[in-house]
């Protein structure tokens, strides 16, 4: 019994092998450096940037919003540069799915996989349904008028009022033009994001025209006078709370309570890791890709909401359509029309982004065995997923068509979210490795330590030596120069108990924030305790040597800004509802129902160990030697 559930347990963190160049790829090799970032900048700067700004400014931030920006776009670079490291590392189809498996094991590799698809598809289809909506409202809501009045489905919190057509049929385009080949979805891309950001430039450059400084300075007397000349029966200008005026009208707290929902806005530039076998020379271009359109979204966020606060007052702001009324506010009212041709613009570059990645890591999955090996199959002549592609848009599809997505969109942040961290986690374990090469070199040799030595086997005993003995001077002063099996097992225990603490950490903050603002002992106290354990063992793995593989791209200041990446990731879940977190369990009982019934037992990795197990097996070897009695010769 106990033998089982070892096996059971190797099973469940058996690591893939860690391939380190681009080689040949059944997918066509085709972007390019350019393709990569606009297809980051496109999928990260959707129509948010059109709306966000407006409703955080108002409500969280005023004038402020732009260091909500910066700090968010601060966050989402320490996540993107984790991500750049691996592109370079790792030039596969499978993000951060693929990441997992070459660090943390296959279990955490398909939990990874599982939730980006769902965030994937969440993502599809609530972008294919605010792109349906832009354009209703365009033509005054006559297209949802029409399908209230002969469609309506009338099941409030799970089904929409009514199926949206038009977004699946812009699903089904979108889907065939990816089917069509990797090339054409990327000039599309490039086309779309081109008109997007010279209609941002538009904006910015009409916000420093029109605005005035003085709208980041605004006070009490102002506001009563905006009362006045603003009547707030007028819905285009009802007032929100001035708060205390002037820059930062909501305080330290709004800033960051604004940064929170900002990070959301830098969500997306994953997609470009997904690129590894269609990207010319992947570990040159995803790192460059990442970094760059990350901070050409960066950019755009920061001076669209700039913009806004200088052309109209914070608390004046239209939370659904800011730059319409900011436009009309300043006396260009036709320039709303440039205005919806960006946003949609936007929307679609957003829909491309979001069914892009989707059917790249369902391929990387199956091709693997964790999904049905059906859903690899690649194209002859288009070179793209074929069959991953038309599934992913057509289960993308039925949700645009059907659910009310409102309720779901949280989910994706679990999925995005959890990337980030185990992509942080894998870029900090691998660095302390000490070979690089296979998934049996970069796991710490635990079945050795465990293992009798064999007489005569010096190496073997040496390396049990290595691995259990271990003190705080070995740990702070390490004997050697190199990462070795020893030091790259004791950052796998010290990342794994920092991961606790931090969890630990984030729930304490999440549960119990205003006792620590008014003081409470047992909660500072706690919070102090948990703070100075995470330092401690990330003393220790400072203290480690670091790998010295030549790579494209390395994360700077390790091991500090992976674990600040972590932390980030992790607060940020801890924020959503309980409601949200009991969808992700059901989620996730599908997809262990999927992985224990089927891609446990038809993965790569489990077909290649029972090849390797039976050649090593007794009664092969017993059969073996009674063949080679057989074939000697008699004496007599």
């Amino acid at each position: 019994m106990a033998i089982k559930i070892s096996e059971c347990g190797r099973r469940l963190i058996r690591r893939q092998n860690l391939v380190c160049d681009a080689g040949e790829s059944r997918l066509d090799r085709c972007l390019t450096t350019l393709d990569l970032i606009a297809l980051g900048v496109g999928s990260t700067l959707g129509a948010g940037v059109y709306v966000l700004a407006g409703e955080v400014a108002r409500d969280k931030a005023g004038p402020a919003i732009v260091l909500c920006f910066l700090i968010a776009a601060v966050a989402s670079v320490l996540a993107g540069l984790c991500y750049a490291e691996f592109g370079a590392r790792v030039p596969t189809a499978g993000s951060a799915y693929q990441y997992s498996y070459v660090t943390v094991g296959e279990i955490w590799a398909f939990v990874t996989g599982w939730n980006l698809i769902l965030s994937y598809v969440i993502g599809a289809a609530s972008v294919a349904r605010a792109w349906s909506s832009t354009f209703d409202s365009l033509i005054e809501n006559r297209m949802s008028t029409f399908f209230a009045q002969h469609f309506s489905m009338d099941v409030p919190g799970v089904l929409a009022k009514y199926p949206d057509i038009f977004a699946v049929l812009l699903i089904v385009l979108l889907t065939g033009v990816l089917a069509f080949g990797v090339n054409e979805s990327a000039t599309v891309t490039k086309i779309f994001t081109l008109i997007n950001l010279l209609v941002l430039s538009f904006v910015i450059l009409s916000g420093f025209v029109k605005g005035d400084i003085k709208k980041w300075k605004l006070t009490k007397e102002d506001y009563w006078d905006s009362l006045a000349n603003h009547s707030c029966s007028n819905i285009s200008y009802s007032c929100g709370d001035l708060g205390a005026g002037g820059f930062a009208p909501f305080g330290f707290q709004g800033i960051l309570t604004g940064a929170a929902t900002c990070f959301y806005a830098f969500v997306g530039f994953d997609c470009i890791a997904t690129t590894g076998e269609e990207a010319k020379t992947p570990q040159r271009s995803i790192p460059i890709g990442i970094i760059v359109s990350l901070l050409i979204c960066f950019l755009a966020y920061f001076g669209v909401s700039a913009a806004l606060t200088l052309m109209m007052p914070y608390y004046l702001l239209n939370k659904e359509s800011p730059l319409p009324e900011a436009f009309n506010y300043v006396g260009w009212n036709p320039a709303r029309y440039v205005v919806a041709v960006g946003s949609l613009c936007a929307l679609t570059t957003s829909l491309l982004g979001s069914m892009f990645p989707m059917p790249r890591v369902i391929y990387a999955m199956a091709e693997d065995g964790l999904l049905f090996r059906i859903l690899s199959n690649v194209n002859k002549k288009t070179k793209t997923p074929l069959i991953a592609t038309i599934v992913s848009g057509a289960v993308a599809g039925l949700m645009a068509f059907l659910f009310d997505l409102q309720a779901l969109v949280d989910l994706m942040s679990i999925g995005t979210l959890l990337s980030y961290t185990l992509v942080a986690v894998c870029v900090l374990i691998l660095r302390f490795q000490p070979d690089q090469t296979a998934s049996e070199n970069i796991r710490p040799e635990l079945e050795d330590a465990d293992r009798v030595p064999l007489r005569g086997t010096g190496d073997a005993s040496k390396n049990k030596k290595d691995v259990i003995q271990f003190t705080v001077r070995s740990a702070l002063f390490p004997p050697s120069d190199t990462p070795t099996a020893a030091s790259g097992q004791l950052v796998y225990f010290c990342v794994a108990v920092i991961c606790i603490l931090i969890t630990v950490l984030c729930i304490v903050l999440a549960t119990c924030y205003k006792s620590i603002v008014n003081g409470d002992i047992g909660s500072v106290f706690a919070t102090l305790f948990l703070l100075a354990l995470t330092v401690c063992f990330t003393a220790v793995i400072w203290r480690q040597p670091e790998s010295k593989a030549p790579l494209s791209f390395k994360v700077p200041l390790l091991p500090v800004l992976p674990l600040l990446s972590v932390f980030v990731n992790t607060y940020l879940m801890m924020q959503l509802d309980r409601g949200t977190w009991a969808r992700f369990g059901i989620w996730m009982v599908i997809g262990f129902l999927i992985y224990f019934l089927y891609g446990m037992w038809h993965s790569f990795e489990s077909q290649h160990s029972r090849n390797k197990d039976a050649t090593l097996r007794p009664e092969t070897l017993v059969s073996h030697e009674l063949e080679l009695t057989d074939l000697e010769p008699s004496s007599t």
